[in-house]
């Protein structure tokens, strides 16, 4: 990479927020080595400081390394304060003299051209008045694919892409007003723009909803989405189940929430679900879901 393309990058910070995980995590910081370096990258620990022992046994993944903690409880996945986390990230990050923001789920590993295409769609995005966020595409890898044992472009080769999200050519950029399609796995702004959204709503605490809120706040806000061909991300496989009975106290108290703040509910399909399994049920006038008291426990 030149000098001239190593400065363009020395603003843009790469934000990832993790409890557990500790392999996923070293994985990113290889693609993150291995690729076009950002300037800084934030790591936000929640509730588990040997995330610290896994970052200081790798390459540096950018130029400067910076570590913050949170208090969490619980297993990994439950009850985080996963909002809190990414806007402590985000403020540590322009805090530092960052003004790209790239956030990258823990189980994500970059694509070489992610964290450039990034900051190129960024420097772009940049003179629009109203809010931009921008997002790659993220291809889902296989159970027993080993990262560490292939290159880059055999993961693109076994990703399998989402469905429901586009998938535009490298170098190209496609605007959307589709934000329900906004996902936290992979995506960037510039920090002027992230203040004026004003970050994650911090009611949310644990799984479900909050990526959703993020972008009812950028719509708000008179933004856009935008998709950015060449910003791939690699979903690392790990068990998850459908509906996520494990997360359902949480999924109600979140599904409440932005209900309550925006005047319908998210997630429609994973409540109907516990409907159905007998787990949770509307209230008489559908304005609040409840878990059901004679559920037996979630398994």
């Amino acid at each position: 990479m030149t000098a001239a393309a190593t400065a363009a990058l020395d603003g843009v910070a790469v934000v990832t927020i993790a409890h557990g995980r500790h392999e996923h995590l070293r994985h990113q910081l290889r693609g993150l080595a291995a690729g076009q370096r950002p300037g800084h990258f934030v790591l936000v620990a929640m509730g588990d400081p040997g995330l610290v022992t896994v970052l200081h046994g790798e390459r540096p993944p950018a130029g400067r390394v910076l570590v913050r903690e949170l208090a969490a409880t619980g297993s990994p996945g439950a009850d985080l304060p996963l909002s809190e986390a990414r806007n402590l990230g985000a403020e540590t990050a322009i805090c530092a003299g960052a003004d790209v923001l790239v956030f990258l789920d823990v189980d994500c590993i970059p694509s070489p051209s992610l964290v450039a295409r990034y900051a190129e769609a960024a420097r772009e995005a940049a003179a629009v008045p109203t809010p931009v966020v921008l997002c790659g595409e993220v291809g889902y890898l296989p159970p027993g694919a080993d990262p560490a044992a292939l290159p880059s472009g055999d993961l693109r080769a076994l990703a399998r892409a989402h469905p429901a999200r586009p998938t535009p050519a490298h170098g190209t950029v496609l605007d959307s007003d589709r934000f329900d399609l906004f996902w936290s796995l992979s995506f960037a702004m510039t920090a002027r723009h992230w203040r004026a959204v004003g970050g994650f709503c911090e009611e949310y605490v644990g799984y479900g909803g909050e990526d959703t809120d993020f972008g009812q706040r950028v719509a708000a806000a008179g933004g856009t989405l935008r998709w950015v061909g060449g910003a791939e991300a690699y979903h690392q496989y790990h068990p998850s189940s459908s509906p996520p009975v494990e997360h359902l106290a949480a999924i109600l108290r979140n599904a409440n929430i932005f209900r309550r703040r925006w005047g319908w509910f998210p997630m429609g399909g994973w409540l109907q679900e516990f409907e159905r399994l007998g787990l949770a049920e509307p209230d008489a006038d559908g304005r609040r879901w409840s878990a059901r008291r004679e559920a037996a426990s979630p398994r």
